[in-house]
């Protein structure tokens, strides 16, 4: 496996400074944003360390020579957008974008695209699936055609007043999961895996792998830790913030040996990239520098992907 991080947490380094620091702290690979230049709507989310905007091959090879020239792989590209928003021009702006991003990773040579499915957070799974069967099977032959695989990240999204009490993305179970590879059969379609995601949902996340295994086109190592005391306060059905956090792994409730047992079981051998949500180590770049190193030097002892370290 080859150990990265998600690019979303350095949002004041360029790209150059990315590859150079992955490559100085010996990862692997890197997961590289791709959100539209501007204000960002929620945390992790309206950083750009590639502009896919007017991207054609010269910028693709400038892209390529730089991060070869550090040594460090493209995971995939990342844009985590709402496709299935209520808001026509909303959904309309995440799928073209999306477009362009998948257009960008053929250029580049990168197989992965890692995005959300969206959902309409107001309406029931039922109520969205004809959208999404309207939405996702022209954008999965659009990346079939070039050749690039999409990975649906399992986060719920359902974090904020204004993501209540759907969340805005639809792509949270095993249920779904197989309900959407059923109707969308394409092995362009697959999962960005994210453990961290099932553990507060109280849902086994190492299962899933076995049934799961040919879909899993990347993965993110983060961690979360329910809070009983939030849990005795305020109960499952309030906001799921309320009751549980983010962490970085090793210091939440994922049992990081099980996991990366399955997925040495099931024969994956790509990215596992770490990503950080964790405020307790945000308030400055230091902080979240150190937070990519410790979180290296826990799962180094599970992916043996630290070469050299």
């Amino acid at each position: 496996m080859k150990l990265g991080f998600v690019s979303a947490i350095l949002p004041d380094l360029s790209l150059k400074e990315i590859a150079y620091f992955a490559a100085a702290e010996k990862f692997r690979c890197v997961e590289l944003m791709c959100w539209p230049k501007g204000k960002a709507e929620r945390r992790y989310a309206g950083v750009t360390h590639v502009d896919v905007d007017g991207f054609d091959q010269p910028a693709a090879d400038h892209v390529n020579r730089l991060m070869q020239e550090a040594g460090v792989e493209i995971s995939g590209l990342g844009y985590y957008p709402n496709p299935l928003a209520p808001d026509a021009e909303e959904s309309s702006v995440a799928v073209e974008h999306l477009k362009k991003v998948i257009q960008a990773a053929s250029l580049l040579g990168v197989g992965v695209v890692n995005t959300f499915v969206g959902r309409d957070w107001t309406a029931s799974v039922e109520d969205n699936w004809p959208l999404l069967m309207e939405v996702w099977p022209p954008l999965v032959q659009f990346a079939e055609d070039h050749g690039v695989r999409i990975g649906i990240e399992n986060c719920p999204m359902l974090f904020g007043d204004d993501e209540w009490p759907g969340g805005k993305n639809l792509a949270t179970c095993p249920a779904i999961w197989r309900r959407m590879f059923d109707e969308i059969p394409s092995q362009s379609f697959g999962l960005n895996y994210d453990p961290s995601h099932l553990v507060w949902q109280q849902i086994d996340y190492v299962k899933p792998l076995y049934e799961f295994a040919d879909r899993i086109v990347h993965v993110h190592a983060k961690d979360a830790k329910v809070l009983r005391d939030g849990l005795d306060e305020f109960g499952v059905l309030a906001a799921p913030l309320k009751w549980h956090a983010p962490k970085l792994p090793g210091l939440g409730d994922v049992c990081w040996g099980k996991f990366i047992s399955a997925l040495t079981d099931i024969g994956y051998r790509g990215p596992v990239c770490i990503e950080v949500e964790d405020r307790a180590f945000e308030s400055d770049l230091s902080r979240r520098k150190l937070s990519l190193r410790q979180s290296r030097d826990y799962l180094a002892q599970y992916c043996g992907a630290v070469e050299d370290a």
